[in-house]
């Protein structure tokens, strides 16, 4: 009886001595959990940290300080003992107003000349375009259209003559008669207004010319120049309004690789230049 009785209290206190374990192993598991979220919340997503990096130094003009480690531990210290970076980080710079301010703007008589540079230039451009009609016209009545074309542009009235059939003969400088009515009626309208210069520029296709009088188109389209020019003086074009250049095939209108692109380059410009420039912008 008392050896069964010391038998069961040997197994009880037995098993009352490794209860301990189970305790050990729920603190082991929960330690364990306690890691994994310590670890999951100190994790960063740096492709997402990037982006934020970006987009803040896209919308601010002040340098934004590099990320690393600081940035990432700045929570975790007091904002009390913090202490702030020793080098500057530039401010935003404000956008200026486009807004003239009364006190640095313009004065009434600066307002005033640009009023009346503004209204010169729109009356020289009327006068441009009311002329390109005019030569326009004559150019059709007396059935030079397909040789003769104006144009208004930035730097003055253009008057484009093809010298095929109409001012030269291929390889000449010396002035066809069948165009001289065309550059007298010329003259006259470029003449209504003495005070544009006028500048007649010739230019010639790529075809090399090598002759006594023209050893190549260089000579050849600033001597067709200079007769033209020559010839509006004997209108009454003042001579000192008048200037002469060659360009010999450079500034083509078309391609040299045809006859019809050769015929097109072959060509002297008359230009009426622009005493009042055009506003810009």
């Amino acid at each position: 009886m008392s050896s069964s009785r010391r038998r069961r209290g040997h197994a009880a206190g037995h098993d009352n001595d490794e209860r301990w374990l189970l305790t050990y192993s729920d603190m082991i598991t929960l330690l364990m959990a306690l890691f994994m979220v310590l670890f999951s919340i100190s994790s960063v997503n740096i492709s997402k940290y990037e982006s934020l990096q970006k987009s803040l130094k896209s919308a601010f003009s002040g340098s934004i300080l590099t990320g690393g480690k600081a940035i990432l531990q700045a929570g975790s210290e007091s904002t009390s003992n913090h202490s702030p970076a020793e080098a500057d980080v530039p401010s935003i710079v404000p956008l200026q107003s486009t807004t003239p301010n009364p006190d640095q703007g313009l004065s009434e008589a600066q307002i005033n000349e640009s009023l009346a540079q503004i209204a010169a230039a729109k009356r020289e451009q009327d006068a441009f375009v009311a002329l390109a009609r005019k030569l326009n016209a004559y150019a059709r009545a007396h059935g030079f259209a397909d040789q003769v074309q104006t144009s208004v542009q930035r730097r003055g009235l253009v008057v484009r003559v093809l010298t095929d059939q109409l001012l030269f003969d291929s390889g000449q400088a010396t002035l066809k008669p069948i165009g001289k009515p065309l550059l007298t009626e010329v003259a006259k309208m470029l003449d209504v207004d003495r005070s544009p210069p006028i500048v007649v520029e010739g230019y010639t296709d790529n075809v090399p010319i090598s002759t006594p009088q023209f050893p190549s188109n260089w000579e050849l389209s600033t001597a067709r120049a200079t007769t033209v020019v020559r010839y509006l003086i004997t209108q009454g074009v003042d001579m000192d309004r008048l200037g002469a250049a060659g360009y010999a095939y450079l500034h083509s209108l078309a391609s040299n690789a045809t006859a019809a692109g050769r015929q097109l380059n072959r060509r002297v410009e008359i230009v009426l230049e622009r005493l009042n420039p055009l506003p810009t912008g």
